[in-house]
This record gives structure tokens, C-alpha cells and sequence, in this order.
């Protein structure tokens, strides 16, 4: 099986193909257009691939790509506008929220198809990225954005221009590709283990599928047929009295603490959004917020360090929510207690796999999708006190172990954050700490999992570093720089030159100003399709220059001042809006890295990696 990359560009005259093969990095490209057709052909290689079992890769193309070509080869032959109008059904559909309409039914799919748009989840609205966006986390030398706007009927020339970004858009997508080569080899192995598709799948879904999977082969249904077709079983609820979902032998001494549980106690709520609305408890001077993700809390702008009189412990309960459904039998109603039987099933199968290994990894996915699956209305999983159990539950007994832990003179707590809490304690005080680590395991059937800190940096509990005292680092919020593809990657020197200032001592500007790595310094901004992006360089007049709306740039000297133009809002119908992008500081876009050429601000990191850093040192 060989896989090709490829990717499709429609407009009313003009449609353009092109695909490369993965192993050679062969690029072949068909048009049909006002001067050509090549239908025939396109559809003669489909024919090729077919009956060779070869793939074809892109990006979004489950959704947008594979249902124009499966249309042009079931019709046989094609002309730019009829391709043009589905591509346009399509895009109108998703939008309005039909996004199932077009794609071609498993079964009649004619060419097996990779998505990587899928496999990384990006169809989820907290992870949406585009190709654009993978381009400047890839650092690639440029970042090309559509040429001309949807809809246009091209010229010849411009028909040219096209297909050099059609094929730069198919090198881009193979560069994600292999990125993505171990993702996609995971799945090909589950795939064929257990004669069930996965291939498409994104990490999440793989764990839900398969815990669906084993609660079927138990015997539990999950679903059910009505006159719309197949729906997940559910347990929906009217109200919920929080009562019914926390463990009776919650309790606690502190009146601060005594209060949030009687005030838990006596609620009675119609869903689960916000119930923890400005729920807090102080105890010795540290605030404990309460969430639907679970609690947290932490000291700010502060570091912490081990010596040797004290030392930083950080406990974290074992797969603390799976764990808890396990041993207090929390299930959502309509899946029975043999929910918790798998649930227990997998967990202990997931120790006889060693790490690294594709059945550890999906059974991690499936032992930690569940809990969030429960709240969500379109899955077998929901029941939502079920949720409730194993967030209160979570929150309440963490909250205990807090409280005991208090009653070791001179113990300063860090750090709560949903599946753990990290404290600093006197060094001939660790026995008493350990002593209340085993009664609290006993008490809640749990178990603890400990780290030892060198040193804390925290600016808050959702920014830190942490320094274990093999010298490993935990980076989070602002300090981290090694990130998801869907996060920002945008000025990684400055957590870069932070950690290094923070634990090494060097000096800001000089470290700044020697750092070597230009990428580095590189930002992206983005607007939407409904407005526009511009520069305005004061030394030539009120003139704005347009830029791509997917941009990269870089805070510089004799550079322009970089401008979001966005729709009027409601109270101001005919005043577009102007908002200032990196105010006050002049910027050069180089979305074609040559561009790169004025001299970089060092000031304006320099001011960055201080606000990281001042106050911690």
C-alpha cells in the first residue's frame, strides 16, 4: 500500500488536482478548466490506486476534497463549474451545520482515505487549525495563502498561479504528513488488530470507540433504532440533587471547608454549567476554587525551593478520575455496573502493556475519555451525574487530603490543580506526611503518586516551572514552548530565554540578543474570511498595504504598523473597526522567510521574557 498526498482547488473555470507520491515525491497535476480537460485522466489514476489498495492523504479531505472527486468519477467526466458548485454545497452545508451531508458513506468509498484534519482533532471547534497555521509551526519558508478570492473566474495567468499553489499546499500537507507517521502507524495497527477502522479516527474517539467496543462485546447495548435512525442510549435528567452524587463519608473539621460541602449538599441543579460559580474556600491563607474540571489553587508570583531543611512533594493521584468510578462504582445509569467491570478490566490490562506500545496507548485513551464524554448530550456515555460524582467526589476528597496535610507544622501548600496538590515541608517532617499519604489512600481507596521538586518558579497554577531534582522540567501555560500543533507557536524564544534565565541565571538582554535561532522570534496573527489584514507604514501616508489573512511577522525596526480591519458591529452599522495589532511597535511580515530582513526589536522580547520573569528571580 502506498499513500499519495493531494489536494484540490476549485473555482467556476478552472479545477485543479495534484498529487504527490509519498515515497518518491513524484508531483503530477490535472486541470479542468476553459482550456483543458483532464477528467479522464483524473479519473484513470483513481482507477489505478483502486485496484493496486493504494491511499490518498490530505487535509479536511474526508469532509471537502474525497466527496468532489468521488463525484467527478462517478459521473465520468466533469466540468469546472458543476465541481465548483459542490465544492461551494459543501463549505455552505458545514457552516449550517450539516457537515455529515456530503461525505461518501464508508462503503462506497472507492479510494481509502487518511485525514489528517481528523486524526488531529482539528474538527474540534478548541482545536481548530489550518494548513496556514501548520505552515508557521512547521517553520516553513512560506506561508502561502489562497491567491484569489473564491469565486473569481481566472485567467491563464492566473490559472498558473494556482496550480503553484495547489502544488506548494500538497508539499506542505506531505511535510504534516510525516509528521504525523507514527499517529497514522498507531492506527493502522488497531485497525488491523481488531478488524475495526480506525484509520481516521482522533485519539479521543479511538478510546470511546473501543470502550464501546468491549461494553458490546459484555453485552450491554449502546445504542438504540427510533424513526431517526440510531441514537446512543442516554440517561437524560430533569434535575440532579447533588447529594445523591457525593460519597457519605465526606467530611471535613475546617468550618471554611464544612461550609462548601453543606452548600453542595443542599443543591439541586438542571445542568451542570455553572454550578461552581464563584465556589472558593481560603484555609490557612490558601484559596481553593472550585470547577467543573475539578479544583484548584495556587500561591502567585512566587518561588518556591528545596533545601536542606524543607522539601517541594508533589502528589498526584493514580488515574485519579477512572480510578474513582472504579472503586466507588460511579456509571452513567443506562450502561449498568458492568460499565465499571470494563472500566476495571481495562485498567488492569493496561499494566501487562508496556509504555510505548500501541495497546498502552489506546487503552489510556479509553480509560480518559470517558469522563468527558459523560456530559456530552451526543454520546452513549452521558449521564450527567455521572459527571457530577466524579468531579465533586474528585474536588471534596483532594480538599480532605489538604486538610490533613495542614496539620503537619510548617507545611506551606503550593499547589492544587484536579488530580493532585504539591506542598513544601520540613525535611524531619516527611514521616508525618507519609503517614497521612497512607491514611488517606486507605480511607478513599486511591492512590498517590510522588515527585520531588528541586524548585517551584510559578507565576500562577496555570503558569509555571517546575525542576525535579533529577533536573527534569515541567513547563506550563506561558513557560511552555514545546506545544501541540493547535496551540500557539508564536515567540518561543521568550518561554526559550525564560526557563534559561530562571534556572541558569544568564541575564536577559544578553541572552536575547545572543539567541541565534531567528525562527525563533516569528509570530502569526489571523483574522477571519470576514475581514482583513493590513499594514500601514506612517512614512507613507494613510495607505494600507494588504496582507495575507493568515500572517507571519516579526516586532521589528523600519518596520509598519499591523492592522486587523473588522465588520462593523450592530451599534455602528457603517464603521468598520480598526484594531491595532502588537500596539505601539512596528512590525515586518515575512510570510516568505527572505522577507526577514529588518533588524529584529530585541526590546520588545526583552520586555516579554520580563514579564516571565520579574518577581521570580
Amino acid at each position: 500500500m502506498a499513500d499519495y498526498i493531494y489536494d484540490l482547488e476549485t473555482y467556476p473555470n478552472c479545477f485543479l488536482m495534484t498529487v504527490m507520491e509519498a515515497s518518491s515525491q513524484k508531483v503530477l497535476c490535472w486541470e479542468i478548466s476553459d482550456r483543458c480537460n483532464e477528467s479522464r485522466d483524473i479519473i484513470n489514476f483513481t482507477r489505478y490506486l483502486v485496484a493496486h489498495k493504494h491511499r490518498l492523504v490530505g487535509f479536511n479531505n474526508v469532509g471537502f476534497d474525497y466527496p468532489i472527486l468521488h463525484m467527478l468519477c462517478v459521473m465520468g467526466n466533469g466540468d469546472a463549474q458543476t465541481l465548483y458548485n459542490k465544492a461551494q454545497a459543501i463549505i455552505t452545508d458545514q457552516y449550517g451545520g450539516n457537515r455529515w451531508l456530503h461525505r461518501i458513506k464508508p462503503t462506497e468509498v472507492l479510494v481509502p482515505q487518511i485525514d489528517l484534519y481528523l486524526i488531529h482533532h482539528f474538527d474540534n471547534v478548541a482545536r481548530a487549525t489550518s494548513l496556514k497555521a501548520l505552515e508557521f509551526a512547521m517553520r516553513s519558508d512560506n506561508i502561502e495563502d489562497l491567491p484569489f478570492e473564491v469565486g473569481t473566474r481566472l485567467t491563464a495567468e492566473q490559472m498558473d498561479k494556482l496550480r503553484e499553489y495547489n502544488v506548494h499546499d500538497v508539499k506542505e500537507t506531505y511535510k504534516f504528513y510525516l509528521e504525523s507517521l507514527p499517529m497514522i502507524a498507531f492506527r493502522e495497527e488497531l485497525t488491523a488488530k481488531y478488524k475495526r477502522d480506525f484509520m481516521n479516527h482522533n485519539d479521543t474517539k479511538i478510546g470511546k470507540d473501543y470502550f464501546t467496543m468491549r461494553l458490546e462485546e459484555a453485552g450491554v447495548e449502546c445504542y438504540e433504532w427510533t424513526d431517526n435512525g440510531r441514537q446512543p442510549k442516554q440517561t437524560v435528567r430533569d434535575s440532579i440533587h447533588l447529594k445523591d452524587a457525593i460519597l457519605p463519608h465526606v467530611d471535613f473539621d475546617h468550618p471554611e471547608f464544612k461550609r462548601v460541602l453543606n452548600w453542595l449538599l443542599n443543591q439541586t441543579i438542571t445542568e451542570t454549567k455553572g454550578v461552581f460559580k464563584d465556589l472558593t474556600a481560603t484555609v490557612n491563607g490558601f484559596t481553593f476554587v472550585f470547577g467543573l474540571g475539578g479544583v484548584h489553587g495556587s500561591i502567585e508570583s512566587e518561588t518556591v525551593y528545596s533545601d536542606e531543611d524543607h522539601v517541594i512533594i508533589d502528589l498526584d493521584v493514580t488515574s485519579y478520575y477512572p480510578s474513582l468510578a472504579i472503586k466507588y462504582k460511579f456509571h452513567p445509569e443506562h450502561l449498568g455496573e458492568t460499565f465499571c467491570q470494563v472500566y476495571t478490566d481495562l485498567k488492569d490490562q493496561r499494566v501487562h502493556h508496556a509504555k510505548g506500545t500501541p495497546e498502552n496507548a489506546m487503552l489510556k485513551l479509553a480509560l480518559n475519555g470517558v469522563y468527558g464524554d459523560s456530559n456530552n448530550p451526543y454520546s452513549i456515555f452521558y449521564d450527567p451525574l455521572f459527571t457530577m460524582s466524579i468531579t465533586l467526589n474528585g474536588q471534596l476528597l483532594l480538599c480532605l487530603l489538604a486538610e490533613w496535610l495542614f496539620g503537619v507544622d510548617g507545611l506551606q501548600l503550593i499547589q492544587v490543580n484536579t488530580d493532585g496538590l504539591t506542598i513544601r515541608v520540613a525535611r524531619d517532617k516527611v514521616q508525618e506526611v507519609e503517614f497521612i499519604r497512607q491514611t488517606w489512600e486507605g480511607y478513599t481507596g486511591l492512590q498517590l503518586e510522588e515527585a520531588i521538586y528541586s524548585r517551584m518558579f510559578i507565576r500562577d497554577v496555570n503558569n509555571y516551572i517546575a525542576e525535579y531534582e533529577n533536573g527534569g522540567v515541567k513547563r506550563k501555560g506561558a513557560y511552555e514552548y514545546d506545544r501541540d500543533w493547535h496551540q500557539n507557536q508564536s515567540a518561543l524564544v521568550v518561554p526559550k530565554v525564560a526557563e534559561e534565565v530562571l534556572l541558569t541565571g544568564t541575564p536577559i538582554r544578553e541572552t536575547v540578543l545572543n539567541w541565534d535561532n531567528r525562527l525563533d522570534f516569528m509570530k502569526l496573527v489571523k483574522v477571519p474570511k470576514s475581514s482583513n489584514l493590513v499594514i500601514n507604514y506612517p512614512d507613507w501616508g494613510d495607505t494600507d498595504f494588504p496582507l495575507q489573512n493568515t500572517t507571519r511577522y516579526y516586532v521589528s525596526h523600519d518596520g509598519g504598523q499591523l492592522v486587523k480591519i473588522m465588520p462593523p458591529l450592530a451599534r455602528k452599522p457603517d464603521e468598520w473597526r480598526r484594531i491595532s495589532v502588537e500596539s505601539g511597535w512596528s512590525v515586518t511580515p515575512c510570510n516568505d522567510i527572505k522577507d526577514a530582513s529588518a533588524p529584529i526589536n530585541y526590546d520588545y522580547y526583552i520586555q516579554e521574557v520580563e514579564k516571565l520573569v520579574l518577581g521570580l528571580l
